[in-house]
């Protein structure tokens, strides 16, 4: 195994004034742990790792310890904290006051680079260990990059020559210490305060995950990214519209339950247009067509089918292509039944045929059209699926 002579430095010293946050951006929460913590978590088992320096706000130094001894504090990782400056260089110039005299490399992280891999912490190091020389991950740039003036489009800029730098980024660390003793200008990263100096800089490949917090979108992408652990997810929506039937000995049913006192509705299978919508709304998420083209009305096998039936059979075409839903939400919309009565009876059915939540909720059209004349009732839902894994089928 290498020795241990590796250091991190994590600057967590931001304001966060672009993200919105009432707090330093660094301990916003994502799904219940701060973004610190985040970026601290994949450093445990960092091979050759022997020190952690976190650049924190004076008013979190001991937050930050706590943190940071409570991820990494089993590890044998010597920790230390310091507090950050007015600018980025000036919180890393304090972090490096710390690095131990034994360490040979020091990576440079922004912790509001939260999701950066474990893999893209040891490939920067490897690089610098083996070249001695400074390096940085980056990503080729996938938009078309144009130079402006005021207004003005003043040409196409080849993207082929460009990259987008990202962290962590790795240096020898008596180079980098050397180089912030004599640093006359502040800088937007350390690779440019090294080649200001004369150095040169490599880069590896990076990766997505490594994006950077800085605005509130960027935390709604977070969550869902950590939400779904990183697969792709997708959207559907239905709608499904019954008449009330004329037959008054017809039962009612809405999401697979019977709803007495209520006529039923018309209808090729039992009229269920909450479950009906749902098998829409999973159908089209996951691009397999709608309730007609699948279980039609030329299929008397679902005559008079309750809606199990095709909420079951959906959930297999799903898992025959690799989704399987992650929530889903429907509305009904008319003047009967009054849904509070069976919300909950109605909510504990679909969820467990879906295999996931689903909430059910209720409105009216304020007396307008055939809803508002109580005719029939109308039913809306969305749903969320995500990738698995496809399944192979005979």
């Amino acid at each position: 195994m290498t020795a241990r002579d590796l250091a991190v430095i994590v600057v967590a010293a931001g304001r966060g004034e672009r993200l919105g946050a009432n707090t330093p951006k660094a301990f916003v929460e994502i799904l219940g742990r701060s973004i610190l913590e985040h970026s601290l978590s994949v450093l445990s088992n960092l091979d050759a790792l022997a020190q952690v320096i976190v650049a924190a706000p004076a008013t979190h130094r001991e937050a930050s310890l706590d943190i940071a001894d409570s991820v990494l504090g089993q590890a044998g990782i010597r920790i230390d904290v310091v507090v950050g400056g007015e600018t980025r260089q000036q919180s890393i110039a304090n972090a490096l006051a710390v690095v131990d005299s034994a360490a040979d490399l020091v990576l440079v992280h922004d912790a509001a680079r939260a999701f950066a891999s474990q893999s893209l912490f040891a490939r920067v190091a490897s690089a610098v260990r083996e070249t001695r020389t400074a390096c940085i991950p980056a990503l080729a740039i996938a938009d078309t990059i144009k130079r402006v003036e005021g207004e003005n489009v003043l040409e196409t800029v080849d993207r082929s020559t460009l990259r987008a730098a990202q962290t962590p980024q790795g240096f020898v660390a008596s180079e980098l210490i050397a180089a912030y003793r004599v640093a006359g200008a502040d800088f937007t990263d350390d690779a440019a305060l090294m080649q200001s100096l004369g150095h040169r800089v490599l880069f590896v490949e990076g990766e997505a995950a490594a994006e950077k917090i800085t605005v509130a979108s960027d935390l709604v992408r977070a969550v869902a990214r950590l939400s779904s652990g990183g697969a792709e997810t997708r959207t559907g929506i239905g709608v499904d519209v019954h008449r009330f039937s004329a037959d008054p000995a017809k039962p009612l049913y809405l999401g697979t339950i019977e709803w007495p006192g209520v006529p039923g509705l018309d209808g090729h299978s039992d009229g269920d247009a909450v479950s009906h919508a749902i098998v829409d709304a999973l159908l089209s998420a996951a691009g397999l067509g709608d309730i007609g083209s699948n279980f039609g009305v030329d299929r008397p096998e679902f005559a008079g089918a309750n809606g199990a039936v095709f909420i079951q059979s959906t959930i297999a075409l799903l898992s025959k292509v690799g989704y399987r839903p992650v929530n889903v939400s429907v509305e009904l919309v008319g003047n009967r039944p009054k849904v509070s009565t069976q919300r909950e009876a109605t909510e504990r059915a679909l969820t467990a045929l879906v295999g996931a939540p689903v909430s059910f909720g209720a409105t009216t059209t304020d007396g307008l059209g055939f809803l508002g004349n109580d005719e029939g009732v109308a039913a809306m839902a969305s749903a969320l699926i995500i990738k698995t894994e496809a399944r192979l089928t005979s």
